[in-house]
């Protein structure tokens, strides 16, 4: 079990390592639920990602509350880690994020799937989530705890949706889960709209989704992963 210590640090690197990974810009956010209270989780005030550090962080409660707020400035969209959190009990860090690789998956009706094999954790079907389903005509954003729970409810028992015209939400058991399967759905959906313009791709089949997964979210593939990433986004030490 991590410490409140060891969860902020991963916070912090997981946003430097995002924009470093252009996963996210300016926009974007990770959350990790609390190591001392699962009714709470921890994350940046409103900043952007790639100079986040550790006396950013704050707390939360699951339904958006902000602890010690003080005079920050939150996250608007802090709804949709909370409400993926209390929908799914294993799911203990959250990331969302625009990344321009997914957003034409979202739009057209072509569905995301695995084409590569540290791509299979996506899963075999990517739900699609339309706030305009529910809500209507909105600024796309997840403003409120109905909506984030409508959108908790269409990643189901996955682990990532698309947000139709805004990017993605995913989830993993650890922040370190997260930031790896955030950083592979964008390279599968830079690769597969690449593959779709030279023909018809062969994606991976459901016995290979569910191997690949398992060695992907091995200690050994998450620590050497996670090592790459920090060193890349030099993050030791903040």
């Amino acid at each position: 079990m991590a410490t409140l210590e060891e969860s902020t640090r991963d916070v912090v690197y997981a946003n430097r390592i995002l924009d470093m990974e252009n996963v996210v810009d300016a926009f974007g956010h990770v959350t990790c639920r609390h190591p001392d209270d699962p009714e709470k989780f921890i994350m940046s005030r409103s900043r952007a990602p790639g100079i986040i550090e550790r006396s950013d962080i704050m707390e939360f409660r699951l339904g958006g509350e902000v602890i010690d707020q003080r005079d920050r400035v939150v996250y608007g969209e802090r709804f949709i880690h909370g409400a993926l959190m209390e929908a799914r009990p294993d799911i203990n860090a959250v990331v969302h994020h625009h990344s321009h690789a997914v957003i034409p998956f979202g739009v057209t009706g072509v569905p995301i799937r695995p084409i590569l094999h540290m791509g299979a954790a996506i899963g075999p079907d990517v739900p699609v989530w339309d706030i305009r389903d529910n809500f209507g005509g909105t600024d796309m954003l997840v403003r409120n705890m109905d909506q984030g729970r409508d959108l908790a409810k269409a990643v189901g028992d996955g682990n990532v949706a698309l947000m139709r015209g805004h990017g993605a939400v995913v989830g993993g058991r650890t922040v370190r889960e997260a930031v790896m399967l955030s950083v592979y759905l964008q390279v599968n959906a830079n690769l597969q709209a690449e593959a779709m313009k030279m023909g018809n791709p062969t994606y991976l089949s459901d016995e290979e989704i569910e191997k690949c997964t398992e060695t992907f979210y091995s200690d050994l593939s998450a620590d050497r992963v996670w090592e790459y990433f920090c060193a890349r986004a030099q993050v030791e030490g903040l």
